[in-house]
């Protein structure tokens, strides 16, 4: 599946600052960056992050006054429709170094009450069906509500008010994972079919070995997610994180299944 992507972002900065992009997509073996282009007009420059692995696609940019930056490309998305049940997670200190770090609580992803909770309610059941299982309560017990968190709200905080947004709702779900033994990380990704159109925080967790990508929200198509940044929480995954002052003109953000639109025409 090709999905084409086009991200336009306008800002205003009253004096020159830097800035960190997390707009690339990020290649992997279930996605496959065919072509991409990020540009920037207006006072800025666009710098590559020294020392980044392969897989650190983050960018820097110097900026003042009004400034448009511009992300496009053609991601191959090769990954199946998501099946968890029955999938095994190794007992913690036969993990990968790799994944350790996931395990252990975050900023926005800790909490007693949230632990104690995973453990009485998906305590029972074992990896894929826990995650399963975990996703279904959350959808149930949780209203998505724009306007009911902010950049400081706390998984704990959204376990208490049982509303939120994506960001949210991966919070909890990171923070459930963790406390049974599951590693989980915090996705920014690009997503075919959301409405209204934006960039999506989603959760991969650890399972038979390998990252399975998941949207506890249930608003976009997990085989058709393209993974952009990962973290502990969001934090790490912000598409721009801005080291001074900043005002937000316009912002647009377009993922297109184009099999889905070739099928609709």
């Amino acid at each position: 599946m090709r999905v084409t992507i086009d991200a336009q972002l306008d800002y205003r900065f009253p004096r020159e600052c830097d800035v960190l992009l997390a707009l690339r997509a990020r290649p992997g073996s279930d996605q496959y960056v065919a072509e991409e282009r990020l540009s920037s007009t207006g006072q800025s420059r666009l710098l590559d992050v020294r020392y980044a692995t392969q897989n650190d696609r983050r960018n820097w940019m110097v900026a003042e006054g009004e400034v448009s930056i511009r992300y496009t490309a053609s991601v191959e998305v090769s990954r199946a429709p998501l099946a968890l049940h029955g999938r095994s997670v190794p007992r913690r200190p036969r993990l990968p170094a790799s994944v350790i770090g996931y395990l252990m609580p975050s900023h926005y992803s800790a909490g007693a009450a949230l632990e104690n909770f995973a453990w009485s309610q998906f305590g029972h059941l074992h990896g894929g069906d826990q995650v399963v299982a975990m996703i279904d309560w959350i959808r149930n017990a949780f209203t998505y509500a724009p306007g009911a968190s902010n950049a400081k709200t706390t998984a704990a905080d959204t376990f208490a008010s049982r509303a939120g947004v994506c960001r949210d709702y991966s919070h909890v779900l990171i923070s459930f994972c963790r406390a049974v033994g599951i590693p989980a990380r915090m996705v920014s990704a690009y997503a075919p079919g959301l409405n209204p159109p934006d960039f999506h925080a989603v959760v991969d967790v650890w399972l038979d070995g390998d990252w399975h990508i998941v949207d506890p929200t249930g608003m976009a198509p997990p085989e058709k997610l393209v993974r952009i940044i990962c973290g502990r929480d969001a934090a790490d995954i912000s598409f721009m994180t801005i080291f001074g002052e900043a005002e937000l003109i316009s912002q647009s953000v377009s993922a297109r299944d184009e099999k889905a639109v070739e099928y609709a025409a």
